[in-house]
């Protein structure tokens, strides 16, 4: 075997070897900590401030429902002193009245107001419809924070699959650098070949360090959505999302406009501003105070009874109840805005996926299978002395692109099916 065609098996050999992307990270290996999607989901929700601003609404409304629910508590008052009989005779002719007897006097009251019953169970409701709303509060928060999750999941999970693209590019060039040296040290090529190698690998190590800077990147994000808890060197595993037929972009809209918790959340609202405006047009009629004494005095000694009631002569809460009235409105704009919000974001969102899942079935149809054609017909032109050595690294080059379009591709699936999620209220 001459040595020309025995360096060109070895550069087929090395193309071969490091055409293969898109293996877990530290496969087989000690190295950082990872941690899949679901991992981090966990962490996620049980560290992320978001959730525990929405629990602590929750506790919030449960303290707010135990105060409607509370009855109005009495008034008790009294008072005491020293009471003096005078001799009132003495005082007529002109005497100093002389005390007859010294006594202890007092008072005591008892006071209860009592609500109107219509008017206590509107701000009961008011509470109840309260707790609902913080109850899908906390939900649209979690699933929130689960596409934010996912989103930042799939970023670092394509900045790792590039820079391992990266890293095997580096080291096919540099394989590629040695082989045109050696045959420009046997005469079978100019020096400017090994010129334009070597600005290949210049050229690779420059997209190695940018890859290696968005990991980095990229990484913070997802430890910050955990409030820290994953640390700055741990690396993520797992793969793309798959687009699932059967799909209905109708069925999925009626479906979010079912159980998603932002519009249960905003139906609360409703609610709560309905029973408001019930417990303030109620509270037109006044509360009754029952009142109870007993008085005890130098010659008298009694007990009483009696009711208060203030009469609503000249204001009748017409101020409240058409505050209560506007605040019912705007929230029944809001729930109706948010309809519109969700039934356009989940037709962007699908057609996205649809796109992108299109997109990818091309790829494994079509493409990767034309660059990989195209990658052994420039080998099989370079052995037989037709083309040169840097043909191969651009046919090499195009098929690498060709795989990092198709990672980019189910990327761009994977995130759109974590909008849809969450645009519909849910796993899909």
């Amino acid at each position: 075997m001459s040595r020309p065609l025995f360096m060109t098996l070895v550069l087929v050999g090395s193309v071969a070897n490091f055409a293969v992307i898109g293996a877990d990270v530290h496969a087989g290996e000690t190295g950082p900590p990872s941690y899949t999607l679901d991992a981090v989901i966990d962490l996620a929700l049980e560290r992320n401030p978001a959730i525990a601003g929405a629990t602590s609404v929750m506790e919030q409304s449960h303290g707010q429902q135990v105060a409607a629910g509370a009855y109005p508590n009495p008034n008790i008052g009294g008072y005491s002193g020293r009471g003096l009989l005078q001799d009132t005779g003495r005082a007529a002719i002109g005497n100093d009245p002389g005390t007859i007897k010294s006594i202890t006097e007092y008072n005591v009251t008892v006071g209860q107001p009592i609500e109107w019953p219509a008017k206590r169970a509107a701000r009961r409701r008011v509470a109840e419809a309260g707790v609902a709303g913080a109850g899908a509060g906390l939900e649209e928060a979690r699933l929130n924070l689960i596409a934010d999750v996912k989103l930042v999941f799939y970023q670092l999970l394509l900045a790792q699959r590039q820079s391992e693209t990266a890293e095997q590019n580096l080291a096919m060039t540099k394989e590629v650098l040695r082989v045109v040296k050696v045959r420009v040290a046997a005469g079978e090529a100019t020096p400017f070949e090994a010129m334009k190698a070597n600005v290949e690998v210049l050229k690779a190590n420059q997209a190695l360090t940018r890859s290696r800077s968005a990991v980095r990147v990229t990484r913070v994000g997802v430890d910050t959505v955990t409030a820290g808890a994953l640390g700055s060197t741990f690396v993520v595993k797992g793969d793309f999302e798959s687009f699932r037929q059967g799909m209905d972009v109708n069925t999925l809209t009626t479906r979010a406009f079912e159980r998603h918790p932002t519009l249960r959340r905003q139906w609360a609202s409703v609610e709560q501003a309905d029973h408001t405006v019930e417990r303030e047009r109620q509270a037109r009629v006044p509360d009754v105070t029952v009142n109870a004494g007993y008085w005890r005095e130098i010659g008298r000694e009694a007990i009483g009874a009696g009711l208060s009631i203030p009469m609503p002569f000249w204001y009748q809460r017409q101020g409240e109840v058409a505050t209560a009235m506007g605040t019912k409105h705007r929230a029944e704009s809001e729930m109706l805005r948010t309809r519109n919000e969700i039934a356009r974001a989940i037709q962007q969102d699908f057609q996205d996926a649809q796109t992108a899942a299109e997109q990818i079935d091309l790829f494994e149809k079509e493409l990767l299978k034309q660059a990989q054609e195209t990658l052994r017909i420039a080998q099989f032109s370079f052995q037989q002395g037709a083309s040169g050595l840097l043909d191969v690294v651009d046919a090499q080059r195009v098929y690498r692109q060709t795989q990092l379009d198709y990672v980019q591709a189910r990327f761009e699936l994977s995130v759109a099916l974590a909008r849809l999620e969450r645009a519909t209220g849910g796993k899909l």
